[in-house]
């Protein structure tokens, strides 16, 4: 056990350490804020990327709304002597406290989902304690990824493709918002090959064919991948750049499962999301801007992570229809790509430094939701108290109810 007086470190939108009660407090403010639950399937559930942005929020939402069961898997760090455990870590350890206040057998992996001794462990676990999986869902977001075959190290890369890109972003490198320019050289052919194997479908097509192999996949089983689109205002540098075409990948992987691996009845689709201040989406250059300027527009009306997981979920389970396009995406992101939503953000974005000046609050509030992350700037909270930041993993009992052991 270790009592820590913590200070946050952080340099612009870069945070690298977390408060743990901070942290908790995120999980319990979300599941607070999800209605409870509506029906009572219970189904199995294989989550990779539990512990942060979308995934935390699928998994909330469906431990609240759906009582799920089931496997979550992240890949965090812990405690040591000179830095505390990763937020994720402290989100896990609250994420199955309430998992098993509602009496959920959810178990928590903390593994690399990436390595072929992962999968693994995970598939041995799901096959002991569950059978089959209705639902896997794919969140996981890394830099780099380790070719299980070749065992080659991909690193992805934030660029443009074809020619450079220069674009207005929001600078917090002073501790106070202002209008920065960046300029992104093109990518080589190298860097976006090695950024779709680390961000398209290739790990995602893995896991489906490793349960498929097993026999772990049941009769309706449905599998995700979150993806985005965003808007035309951020297009050269993340739909089509390198993300972009990373993305194209995980769409097209989602086709391929389809005709090749899953049987009638069972089903493969990309979800697209709509815009979130997640710990990805902060690094990437202009859409922190894009994203505090969309928020000044919508104010309340800014579905979170939370909202948009509860309409996935509503239409996996059948309890609303699918929304899908003419590519057969899952589409969550009608609000954000709303015409009228659109202009008004055009508008700020053609004036960037007079936009933000009329509307300061927008990059105020990105910036909470990013400190919101990891713990810091919560109301309620005493700061200038030590925590406990020696918090245990949690670990399954053999009844199904995780329980934490030091």
């Amino acid at each position: 056990m270790s009592l820590r007086q913590i200070d946050p470190k952080q340099r612009g939108f870069l945070i690298v350490n977390s408060h743990p009660t901070g942290s908790a407090e995120t999980v319990t403010r979300m599941w607070d804020k999800i209605p409870a639950r509506t029906d009572g399937s219970s189904p199995v559930v294989l989550l990779l990327g539990h512990s942060a942005g979308y995934g935390l929020a699928t998994l909330l939402t469906g431990l609240r709304r759906h009582g799920i069961r089931g496997v979550g898997v992240a890949y965090e760090g812990a405690e040591t002597e000179r830095r505390t455990a990763t937020a994720g870590w402290y989100r896990t350890a609250a994420a199955a406290r309430l998992a098993a206040e509602v009496g959920s057998d959810f178990v928590f992996v903390n593994t690399d989902a990436f390595s072929e001794k992962g999968k693994a462990e995970v598939l041995d676990l799901v096959k002991e304690r569950f059978g089959t999986v209705d639902y896997l869902i794919y969140s996981l977001a890394a830099p780099r990824r380790t070719d299980p075959v070749t065992g080659t190290v991909h690193h992805s890369v934030i660029k443009p493709l074809g020619q450079p890109y220069q674009a207005p972003a929001l600078d917090f490198s002073d501790g106070t918002a202002k209008v920065s320019s960046i300029r992104l050289e093109p990518a080589t052919e190298d860097e976006t090959y090695a950024t779709e194997q680390v961000m398209g479908g290739a790990d995602w097509q893995l896991w489906v064919e490793a349960l498929a192999e097993r026999s772990l996949l049941a009769d309706r089983f449905t599998t995700v991948a979150l993806t985005y689109i965003g808007s035309e205002l951020t297009a050269p540098v993340y739909r089509q750049g390198t993300i972009g075409a990373a993305k194209k990948h995980l769409e097209n992987t989602a086709g391929d499962l389809n005709d090749t691996v899953l049987a009638d009845g069972q089903r493969a689709f990309t979800v697209v999301a709509g815009a979130a201040v997640t710990q990805a989406s902060s690094a990437i250059p202009s859409i922190a801007l894009y994203t505090a300027f969309l928020h000044t527009v919508l104010g309340d009306r800014f579905r979170t992570t939370a909202q948009q997981a509860e309409d996935l979920w509503d239409q996996l389970t059948g309890t609303a229809p699918l929304v899908t396009d003419e590519q057969g995406r899952i589409r969550l992101d009608g609000w954000e790509l709303d015409p009228k939503v659109q202009d008004q953000v055009r508008e700020l974005w053609a004036d960037p430094q007079a936009g933000l000046a009329s509307a300061p609050a927008g990059a105020a509030w990105f910036m909470s939701q990013l400190r919101d992350l990891y713990g810091w700037g919560l109301d309620g909270i005493d700061y200038d108290q030590p925590d406990q930041t020696t918090v245990a993993w949690p670990t399954p009992q053999k009844s199904g109810v995780a329980q934490s052991h030091e």
